[in-house]
Formats: C-alpha cells, structure tokens, sequence
C-alpha cells in the first residue's frame, strides 16, 4: 500500500432485496476493487439494510467504488465517513481453549478488556469483545498464547456522530 493510499470507509443504505447483496459485491469485484471489510445488517427503517464497507485505495479508487455503487438501482443512499467524526465498532467472538490452570488468566485478561465470557466448556471458553479494531486486535493476540481454537469477526460498523450522517434515506 503505497503512501496515497489508505482504508476508506462507506456506509450505504439499499432496498432490504433478495440478490442486492450479490449485485454489491459483483459489481466490485469485477472492478477488481479490494473489499478489506463487508458489514451488512438492517437499518432502523423497514426494508433497508445499512452496509458498511471499507476499500484499500487512493481517492480516485474509493470515488469510483463509490460511483459503481451508485449505479445499482437498490442502493439508495452512499457515503464516504471516512473523515468524519464516526464511532466505530467490531464485535468478536474467540472460543480458546482453557483448563482449570488457565481460566482464571484468561478471565482477568476478559475483565481488564470489559470483554464477556459468553460460554464456558470444559476445555475452553468462547469471549466477546466488542470495541475498536485495536482494542480486539489486542485481546485477540493475547488470548493466543492459550489457543485459539476458532474465531469470528463481524468488521467494523460505523456511525457518524451527532445528528449528520447517513441515518436516512431522504437526508443529504
């Protein structure tokens, strides 16, 4: 990645449709563009989603996602966040393994990061951590040493402060 470049992230909100998903990612990756996170989920308006999605790229690579996006019919709305002041967020879940030795490390380790355990196994525990994609990396690269035996990450979801955003449809 070279100096010009930098992760983008667009949020964009569509017709909550069988197939506008597929037509999303196809469009991009046609174009060859690098999908680094996809998010999508429902919006608090009925039968619109809210897809957040960030792109490796310079200006001009993120203007024309953003313009093939605008071509799809379904997506309503699209919008650069990237410089705005935004909440951003990441939920995991990491099932590692544990043992009665172990446990209380990884449970003071869950505490300190106001994780969650969520499930406990005879031989691991499942955390939830939601937060910056920092404060899960680093959770994450913790919870190593002990083994991780499986993980999952939704990406990050974002949220321009205050009143501005992209939170309907008709607002520009």
């Amino acid at each position: 990645m070279s100096a010009m470049d930098s992760k983008h992230t667009l949020v964009a909100l569509m017709e909550d449709e069988p197939g506008v998903l597929n037509r999303v990612v196809s469009v991009l990756r046609r174009r060859g563009f690098n999908i680094n996170s996809l998010t999508v989920g429902p919006s608090d308006e009925e039968k619109i989603s809210r897809m957040t999605l960030v792109v490796e790229g310079d200006e001009t690579i993120v203007e024309q996602v953003r313009k093939q996006l605008q071509k799809i019919i379904e997506v309503l709305k699209i919008s650069d966040v990237t410089k705005e002041e935004t909440v951003v967020r990441e939920l995991s879940l990491v099932k590692v393994s544990a043992n009665s030795n172990t446990r209380p490390e990884i449970m003071q380790l869950v505490d300190i990061f106001r994780a969650k355990i969520v499930d406990v196994a005879p031989d691991s525990l499942i955390v939830e951590i939601t937060g910056s994609q920092d404060k899960v990396d680093s959770l994450t690269n913790l919870l190593r040493r002990f083994g991780i035996k499986e993980m999952v990450r939704t990406g990050p979801v974002a949220m321009v402060r205050g009143v501005a955003g992209v939170s309907r449809v008709d607002d520009d």
